[in-house]
């Protein structure tokens, strides 16, 4: 061995830096999304390129069409080629742009959910985005300021950030098996009989609504006629040539038909392989999806509560979901949206069995308080007199020659129906004050019953209108970083509502409790 090797063979290895430390090292996106980025944005542009192309003829405004084009394109490919992120002691990083550079951190200790979704256009390259968000309630749909978005990560390199993120606190008890993979514990998954449920949900009447809105909106645009087709011609023509409440039937029940098959289309693709388990670091781990498929991860540190919902269809089925009151997420249009569901639609017994499970008890089964007579009547006069102002409404059309005598007569024949939800609305209310847990009923076609934790609330608001003061009633509600942001008891009885919220947030309404009485 010569000096110099020898003098080399002495010196320190140099180590490269670790994960997790101060001076961990950056991680690219996955280049792979560079074949599938570039074509999602000539396809996003499609509408403004294939209008340049064909409508141009050599015009000026041609090029603008497509250098647009050209700047999408550039600006996805540099997006994916510029991003970098990398998780030191503290915080998570990222930096992106070539022009206009960004760069976030996020601290780890705010650090409450990973959301891992793979859509197709991830599949195609077993990719996945990962998004990181913290405790901070959001409302909105789309991604926070406080959200960290990675669009372009392998799906092993997903569940890598998940379990590095989410399970400190496992790993800092026991950093010996802070390497192992998580034991994790079955709550619920998805059986096939729940199938049955899914014509009950309706979403495939809004899959419906849009596609009739949209193909109107097209015939609209473009001057088109649909009626020029021949098997439109053809379908009209034997409607014409049946009675009308044959035509109205056969409608009637070709919908049901198309509306429960696109609600059965959705909830496979939707919740399919859904599973719901716990982890030993103490988070809930949610995965469903057929196409798309979606991972959430919930500290149940975040959680406040649960919410079995029962909208009407699904309620008369039998049915209900089950949803989280967690801080954190987005609750979006829906709780699907926002991560927060922990069962799909499935047995009302499955529901609450999730709720014991996740909770440790089961709130929501709780009896619940009826509330006074005077609610009932607040909500017939208002079912009732919202139809009647209706119906004058489409009487004063008629009457001023705009309208033809039987839609006002049509509106008059509903007044029977809106007292019966407004009964139905009464009976559905409902409240009780179990353990920590604050638990409310309302509503009729969407009724949804909560359960919210007292220690969760930041405080308690008393609402009372002139009616509710007239009736003796008032609404309390219930604010919570988490879920709706909100839960009320709506239109309780004066003396019971001030009681309720003395014992649900001890001691903060006593000194107007005591104002009151001295008053007195």
């Amino acid at each position: 061995m010569t000096p110099t090797e020898a003098a080399e063979s002495t010196e320190p290895a140099v180590t490269p830096p670790a994960e997790g430390t101060q001076d961990a090292p950056w991680h690219h996106l996955d280049r792979r999304m560079l074949l599938i980025r570039p074509v999602l944005d000539l396809v996003k542009s499609l509408p403004v390129l294939a209008g340049a192309l064909l409508f141009g003829h050599g015009e000026p405004w041609q090029w603008v069409g497509l250098v647009f084009t050209a700047i999408a394109v550039f600006t996805g490919v540099s997006h994916v080629l510029t991003s970098r992120y990398r998780i030191t002691e503290s915080q998570v990083e990222w930096r992106t742009g070539l022009l206009s550079r960004k760069h976030r951190a996020v601290p780890r200790d705010r650090i409450r959910t990973v959301d891992v979704t793979s859509e197709p256009k991830h599949r195609l390259f077993s990719l996945a985005a990962a998004r990181i968000g913290t405790g901070r309630h959001s409302h909105g749909k789309g991604p926070g300021k406080d959200e960290l978005v990675l669009d372009a990560v392998t799906i092993a390199e997903a569940q890598r950030l998940r379990t590095l993120l989410l399970h400190r606190k496992a790993e800092a008890a026991a950093p010996e098996e802070a390497t192992a993979a998580p034991q994790e514990q079955l709550i619920a998954a998805v059986d096939k009989r729940w199938l049955r449920y899914a014509p009950f949900t309706l979403s495939g009447l809004a899959v419906v609504g849009a596609a009739v809105g949209t193909v109107y909106h097209f015939a609209h645009e473009l001057h088109f006629d649909p009626i020029q087709f021949s098997l439109v011609q053809a379908v009209v023509g034997h409607f014409a040539d049946t009675p009308v409440w044959v035509s109205l039937v056969l409608a009637a029940v070709g919908l049901l038909v198309l509306v429960a098959l696109l609600s059965v289309g959705g909830y496979v693709l939707s919740f399919w392989n859904f599973r719901l388990t716990r982890e030993p670091a103490g988070t809930l781990h949610i995965r469903r999806g057929l196409i798309t498929t979606r991972s959430v991860s919930i500290e149940e540190d975040r959680l406040r509560g649960a919410e079995i919902r029962e909208p009407l269809p699904l309620r008369l089925a039998g049915g209900a979901r089950c949803v989280a009151i967690a801080a954190g997420l987005r609750e979006g249009k829906s709780a699907d949206k926002g991560g927060s569901l922990l069962l799909p639609p499935a047995p009302l017994a499955r529901a609450h069995e999730v709720v014991a499970d996740v909770l440790g008890e089961d709130p929501v089964a709780t009896p619940l308080v009826r509330h006074p007579r005077r609610a009932l009547y607040r909500r017939l006069s208002r079912a009732v007199f919202s139809v009647l102002l209706f119906a004058a409404a489409l009487y004063g059309l008629a009457w001023l020659g705009a309208l033809p005598d039987w839609p006002w007569q049509v509106a008059l024949l509903l007044v029977p129906f809106a007292a019966l939800v407004g009964w139905d609305r009464y009976r559905g209310l409902g409240h009780a004050l179990t353990g920590r847990y604050l638990v409310t009923r309302s509503g009729s076609l969407d009724r949804g019953t909560a359960a919210v934790r007292c220690d969760g609330m930041t405080g308690i608001v008393v609402e009372r209108s002139y009616f509710q003061r007239r009736a003796g009633l008032v609404t309390l509600i219930a604010p919570v970083a988490a879920g709706k942001g909100k839960y009320a008891v709506p239109d309780v009885g004066e003396a019971d509502g001030l009681a309720l919220a003395d014992r649900a947030v001890p001691g903060l309404l006593a000194p107007f409790l005591t104002g009151d009485r001295d008053r007195g």
